[in-house]
């Protein structure tokens, strides 16, 4: 087992108090925290050798690419990509997937199909709708039933000769869902269709190994774990890196320019246009090197724990319902109590030093499905403990007091 109370001690801000409370973190599906190992790399950058990579002689520059580069070796060992090249260092999850789309657009015809789950974060439906205005193409969804889980008769049925790309989340955001992505993978590539799956909820807690998988596209965020914001990866097999077009165009991602025609440079750089963010990418190996120290089979066994125990507690509330019970999830839980509007619970918790996420989490058809507003979201990470879902529930239960 982790040793918690050593573990959280790497992280300063949880030392923090909110409204003369102490912190108690449970956003962690929106942004985790940063230990002070990744934050000493990020200053290390900026006092020690801080330059613009790939293009300079000079000794900083020079330095600071190696650092760049390294990084990418790390991610692509982390998720065991066969190159470094297939590794494409973007700003985020929506970056990866709106580079996907936009190169897209001139592989696929009037008619063609493209799925996507219900249970889909708004950055992988709205760019997939944009791809099919663009092109002509239908968007089909797969459903899900009561207990946040994707029916899948139907989407075996949904699949056919004319679908040619097929989008999934990992994990759900907004429920927990663990996504039977193995079947979906295998499944679309018996009909032809390529896979992109949404990895940034699946990527703090279970380490995704690309190639077992046989995914075409895998893209994270590394402000979920333990890393900087404005920095991600798209994984993408080289076969269809190559025959997507460039993203965008500018320095760095050419091989010869001239008024007449210009040439592309090869992968990865390809598909990163412009100076990018430097510091954030050695960052994010450094924030990788730090959860692997701690160990994914200990974080998600630890994580399961502490999912199991909060599930009991909060259910113990008179009027709670839990949206999301599928049997295979991971550490987050929505929840509403019932004549208690989401946000109203959030601010409460809130003035009690407990920051938990209300609202519809950019998953806006989940909530029309429920047939409801939004609402109230605690997740979890490794650096949580016990004591503060003991927290949490005892503060739902004041708000709930207050509120009915």
């Amino acid at each position: 087992m982790l040793d918690v109370q050593k573990i959280r001690k790497d992280f300063p801000i949880l030392n923090r108090e909110v409204n003369s409370k102490p912190l108690v973190y449970l956003d962690n599906a929106a942004t985790s925290q940063t230990p002070q190992q990744v934050i000493d790399v990020i200053v290390d950058y900026y006092q020690n050798y801080n330059a613009n990579i790939h293009r300079g002689v000079h000794f900083l520059s020079q330095e600071a690419t190696d650092k760049y580069e390294q990084a990418r070796q790390k991610i692509q060992k982390h998720f065991n990509a066969e190159k470094s090249h297939e590794i494409i260092f973007t700003s985020g999850t929506t970056h990866g997937i709106n580079l996907v789309a936009n190169g897209f657009s001139s592989l696929l015809q009037k008619d063609d199909e493209i799925l996507v789950s219900a249970m889909e974060h708004h950055s992988n439906i709205v760019p997939w709708q944009m791809l099919a205005e663009r092109t002509g193409a239908v968007l089909k969804v797969i459903p899900m039933n009561e207990e946040g889980e994707l029916i899948m008769d139907v989407f075996h049925d949904l699949l056919g000769a004319k679908t040619k790309l097929v989008f999934c989340n990992h994990i759900s955001n907004a429920l927990g869902t663990i996504n039977p992505i193995k079947e979906i993978i295998d499944s679309a590539h018996n009909v032809g269709a390529a896979v992109l799956i949404d990895g940034a909820q699946a990527a703090p807690h279970i380490q995704a190994d690309v190639q077992a998988l046989d995914v075409d596209f895998y893209t994270v965020s590394a402000h979920k774990m333990c890393g900087p914001t404005g920095v991600g990866v798209l994984y993408g097999k080289e076969e269809w890196l190559n025959k997507l077009p460039p993203y965008q165009g500018g320095g760095e991602m050419i091989a010869e320019v001239t008024f007449e025609k210009t040439t592309y440079a090869d992968l990865p750089h390809k598909f990163e246009a412009g100076t990018p963010n430097i510091c954030g990418g050695i960052a994010f190996g450094a924030a990788l090197d730090y959860m692997n120290s701690i160990g994914f089979q200990k974080i998600a066994a630890y994580e399961h724990e502490l999912l199991k125990y909060a599930t009991e507690q909060l259910l113990s509330i008179e009027g709670l319902r839990i949206y999301g019970t599928a049997q295979e999830k991971t550490s987050v839980i929505s929840f509403n109590i019932e004549g208690v509007h989401p946000y109203d619970i959030g601010t409460i918790l809130d003035k009690l030093g407990i920051a938990v996420r209300t609202g519809h989490h950019c998953a806006q058809p989940i909530m029309d499905f429920y047939k409801i507003p939004g609402t109230v979201r605690a997740s979890f990470c490794f650096y949580n403990t016990k004591e503060e879902v003991d927290v949490l529930v005892e503060g739902v239960k004041r708000a709930r007091n207050m509120l009915l």
